[in-house]
Order: C-alpha cells, then structure tokens, then sequence
C-alpha cells in the first residue's frame, strides 16, 4: 500500500482557493459523519482529514490534480447510504462530497435520455422521468436516500432487475476525472460500439477506486401502461421460490420477484407494529407485473394466481403497493432494531439454488446458534442475509461470524455464485475477495488499478489490496 502525506495547513489554503470556503470543512463534528456509511459497527468508522464540497467537474478535477501532487488519498462519496464500508476514508485524506453536484442537467423526451451529476436522488430522478411521461427503470431499495453516482459506482441493482437489469444496463455513458485530474468523457448514447475497450462500464460498479464520476447520461424508457402487485405467501420456502423458473417457462417475465422468509415476515411485522397477513408460517414473495392494457394485466393477473396455487401457496393477494413494498424495504430497519451489529450478506446464486441457499443458511444457524434475517431478489438470484450479534458474546463474535460465513461461502461458490449482487466489496468484505477470487482473476483486477491509479490515491484498500 502507498504512504500518503498529511492534509496541511497549506494544502487546505490550496483546496480552499479551489471550491471556496463554503465548501470545505475541517470541523469534527462535521468530519464525523463522513467517517462511515450505513454500518453501525463503529470498528469500520474511520475519519476523514478534511471533506470537500465540489459544484462542478472542473473544481473536482482540479483537486485530483492538488492530491496527485501531493499524494493524498481521495474518497468519493454519495449520500452515504452503503453497507460494504466503500465510502469509508480509511487513510484519512480528503472525502469529496458530491451533495452539491445535484442537478439535472437534461430531460430529453424526445430522444429518452436525461443527463445528470452524481448527487441527484435516484426518486428525483424517477420524478423527473414521470413528469416527462418516461420511466427510469433503475430502483434500489434506498432510492428515498441514496444519490445516483452511488448507485453507478456499486453497480446497484433494487427490485426491477428482473426486466430491466442493473443500474449499468441504465447508463448510456459518463463524464469521469481520472486519478491524476484529467476529464474524460466514456460511452455514448448509442444502441452498440464495438470501439475499443468498453470502458464505461469498467468504471461503472468500480467503486469509486479508478475513476471520479461527475456527470451520468441516463437511459429512459416508455411508462409501463399498466402495473400490479400480487403478493403470494407460501408454507415454504421451496414453494415460493420455485414459482420463479416457473413464471420464466411460461413467458413471463414480472418487473420483480420480491422473497422474504418467514423469520423476516415477522421481524418486519414487529417493528412496524402492523399485522401481516398469514405471518404466523407465510414465506412471502412479492410480484410485480406489467401489462400493455388492462386485459393483459387481468390475463397475467389470473395465470400467475393459478400457477402460485398450483405451487402450494397458501393465498395470493392483490397487494396495495403502498403496504406490500413498505414491509419489503422495512428490512434492514427492522433487522437494526434486532441487532444494532449484523453481517449485511449480500450473496448471489442462480436462481435455481436459492432453495440450496437457504438450507445452508438454516443449517448454519442451529450450528453457531445465530439468527437471519433474508429477504431476495429472487428474480435474479440475489440473497440479502442478514446475519444479527444478537446475544452472540462480544469475545465470540468476530470468530464465529469469520466461520460462519467462510462455510457460507465455500457453498455458495460450489454453486456457481458470488460475494456481491449489487452492494459491492468495499472494505468489509475484501478479506473475503481475496480468499474466494481466483488468482488470475484478482491479478487482472489489480493490474487494472494500477494502471489507472499508479500512486493508488482513489479509495484506496477497498475491493482488494494492491501492492
């Protein structure tokens, strides 16, 4: 790892003739919050030196070009909403706030685009697109919250992945600083470019580790005409997510496949103090379809209720969206409310082996005596288990969560999978990186960063480590 210099006096004045001093702070107070994301393990809460204000993509390359000069190690960050620990200033440094970059700069409805900076709320953007009678497909769980530069950092995925894939199949192209302040414009609104290496969406999900990004060139789409959710609870968790190759089979293909397991039905029933229906034993899975008329709904509506009957489901409802996608997106909430400190897993499978999944995890509870609390994407084959301290013994958790998830792990991976659907690696899970990455794999991504981040300034000890 790089040694990096302190944030002087002089490089303060430096930074401060940049953006002004409005838009810098050095007070503890203020630093604090900077100092972690979601996590409320304050092992991972690491403060920064000074964080930076930017208004525009000249100011932020011009502080890439003082941190290139004086080895400073630089973290971007969005609105803090993450659960891997990748906006976490571990080396201290300069944390670059992208508050402020928080316009939209263009809704084009003609052509179905809008151009954006990174500190545009993903539900404004949403607002934006309805207003022009678009749609913008991406939707993570913590849209309410969470700024789009985020969401194209991590790669972020959210309920509608089934039918419209991540926040990377929503991006036509970016405008990015490099490591040494140099801006570059990637992609481009074109349906394909076989134009050299497709670096935009190397950057995209990279975590902010080799590249700024100041400015987005959304993709939009036409308003879905009709839309309904069903919500069918089952006895198990084989009945419910085997209703999902089987809405695949017969050409369906729902916006989302929501699933929350029956220990989590009840968490969230609990924390919000409202009853739930069949929440005694129900496995819930929620799906959303779309219809290009109402008779096409209804149709959709009628054989998805037939197929989650022939599946074993014990009801299948209409659910008010309202209510059903609040208890989905209480999860985390109401998990934090049962244990402040938790591994937030964040594991992907095929499809076909989140029923494998799931057995493993039972199995690994009754044997480290823990509780979980799931809720997946099932469409897409991404597990959110969250794994609680509960009681767990402070002198024993870090050990028993450490076996725990190496058995996980070593499972999941026979399976085909993955350590990261959508939240990333970040600093919590990059242990876990190198141990379950093939070598060749790691090396190539290593190389990557060194050659974009010689003095390895950007974000510096997350995803992997690099020498």
């Amino acid at each position: 790892m790089a040694e990096y210099n302190p944030v002087t006096p002089e490089i303060i004045s430096r930074l401060t003739q940049i953006i002004g001093p409005k838009n810098i702070t050095t007070d503890p107070e203020k630093l604090e919050q900077y100092s972690h994301d979601e996590e409320s393990d304050t092992q991972y809460h690491k403060m920064p030196e000074v964080v930076l204000f930017p208004e525009n993509t000249e100011q932020v390359a011009e502080i890439m070009k003082v941190a290139d000069q004086e080895l400073i190690p630089v973290v971007a960050r969005g609105a803090g909403t993450g659960l891997a620990c990748a906006a976490v200033p571990i080396y201290g440094g300069i944390v670059l706030s992208f508050e402020k970059m928080n316009r939209i700069l263009e809704v084009n409805a003609e052509n179905m685009y809008m151009i954006v900076e990174p500190g545009v709320r993903t539900d404004d953007i949403q607002a934006a697109a309805a207003k022009a009678g678009l749609f913008y497909a991406g939707d993570p769980c913590s849209g309410d919250s969470c700024f789009i530069g985020g969401n194209v950092a991590t790669n972020a995925g959210g309920n509608r992945a089934v039918k419209y894939g991540t926040t990377r199949d929503q991006v036509y192209a970016i405008k990015m600083v490099t490591a040494q302040g140099e801006i570059v414009d990637l992609g481009g609104r074109l349906a394909k470019n076989s134009t050299g290496y497709n670096l935009e969406q190397l950057i995209i999900g990279s975590e902010g580790t080799l590249g700024l990004i100041t400015e987005i060139t959304l993709k939009l789409a036409p308003q879905p005409q009709e839309v309904i959710d069903l919500l069918g609870i089952f006895p198990d968790v084989d009945s419910a997510i085997g209703i999902v190759p089987k809405l695949i089979r017969a050409g369906i293909t729902p916006t989302s496949v929501e699933f929350m397991d029956n220990d989590t039905v009840k968490s969230v029933e609990h924390f919000l103090n409202e009853k739930l229906p069949h929440s005694e034993r129900g496995h819930y899975v929620i799906i959303q379809v779309e219809g290009i008329n109402e008779t096409d709904l209804e149709d959709k509506s009628v054989f998805i209720d037939e197929l989650c009957n022939s599946n074993g489901a014990i009801e299948v409802l209409v659910g008010d969206p309202a209510k059903v996608w609040k208890w989905r997106k209480a999860y985390l909430e109401a998990s934090r409310h049962e244990s402040l400190i938790m591994a937030k897993e964040d594991l992907v499978v095929p499809v076909d082996h989140i029923p494998a999944v799931m057995r493993v995890v039972t199995a690994l509870n009754a044997k480290y005596g823990v509780q979980t609390r799931v809720a997946s994407h099932a469409g897409d084959g991404n597990v959110h288990l969250n794994i609680l301290k509960g009681k767990t013994p402070d002198a024993e958790w870090e050990q028993t969560l450490y076996d725990y998830q190496h058995e996980l792990y070593k499972a999941v991976y026979k399976m085909g999978g993955k350590l990261s659907g959508e939240h990333g690696i970040g600093l919590k899970r990059k242990k876990l990186m190198h141990e379950f990455t093939h070598p060749v794999e790691l090396k190539m991504m290593q190389a990557i960063k060194k050659a974009l981040d010689p003095k390895l300034l950007l974000n510096p000890g997350k995803i992997f480590d690099v020498k």
